[in-house]
């Protein structure tokens, strides 16, 4: 038995995101599908981590055991023949026996993409968020590296069905910045770990900051254990992008 370890880059517009469905189109039901027709069988495909429908992926890792000898250069390229254009496999390798996306990976990295022009590129509408609007941007990119170190984020965390395992909702954010790069505003994240919608709730919190509806105080308050504080408002999918995930050397 061979473990095999892809790296996977998407388009999630056209996707109820990665998790298998039934009946719904998603990324990981499509590499199941195609990857259990090169190997003549069902052929399970775990994920680090599960993108939400419409989220777009740089370099999702994924992982897979099956008996084809077939080298990996060889898998890469049947496999792209058969998904669909808006997924591909960038890299194949082999991995140990056990090496497992989830819970190997030791850190992830995620990007939003906000429009600021009055006009947002037709070719470029499914990747970006477009607000034009006023908003004070000093004001957000000073208070985004709050966001920094160890936090209870269940203020920033969507309902979600693993909730009933009583998992902690703690997590460490290694780095927080919010940039302006000419017409677009940027927002990475890079962190041990990221709740449901959290990347989403934390933009929207953001813009929230930039509307003057929330001050230091009330971002402060987000992140202490127990507050109450609902989460959102949770920013659109389409301007979120899964750029790494990152595994002991």
């Amino acid at each position: 038995m061979r473990r095999i370890k892809i790296e996977v880059s998407y388009d999630g517009t056209d996707f109820h995101g990665w998790q298998v469905q039934p009946g719904l189109p998603t990324i990981q039901g499509m590499l199941e599908q195609v990857l259990s027709e090169i190997e003549g069988k069902p052929v399970q495909v775990a994920g680090s981590g599960r993108t939400d429908a419409g989220v777009h992926a740089l370099a999702q890792v994924a992982a897979f055991t099956i008996e084809n000898p077939i080298p990996a250069i060889n898998l890469l390229r049947a496999a792209n023949r058969l998904l669909p254009h808006d997924v591909r496999i960038i890299r194949v390798e082999e991995a140990d026996a056990d090496f497992h996306p989830r819970f190997d990976a030791q850190a992830k990295t995620y990007e939003y993409r906000i429009f600021r022009g009055e006009i947002c590129p037709p070719f470029e509408r499914r990747y970006l968020y477009h607000r034009p609007y006023p908003l004070n941007l000093e004001e957000m990119m000073g208070l985004s590296p709050l966001l920094e170190g160890e936090h209870d984020f269940t203020a920033f965390a969507a309902t979600d069905d693993r909730d009933q395992l009583g998992g902690s909702k703690v997590r460490t954010i290694f780095c927080s910045r919010l940039a302006l790069e000419n017409d677009r505003l940027i927002y990475r994240v890079r962190g041990s770990g990221f709740l449901k919608h959290m990347v989403r709730n934390i933009v929207g919190v953001l813009l929230e900051i930039g509307k003057g509806n929330v001050g230091e105080e009330g971002l402060q308050a987000r992140l202490k254990p127990g507050c109450g504080i609902p989460a959102g408002p949770t920013a659109p999918a389409r301007g979120l992008f899964l750029i790494s995930v990152e595994y002991p050397t």
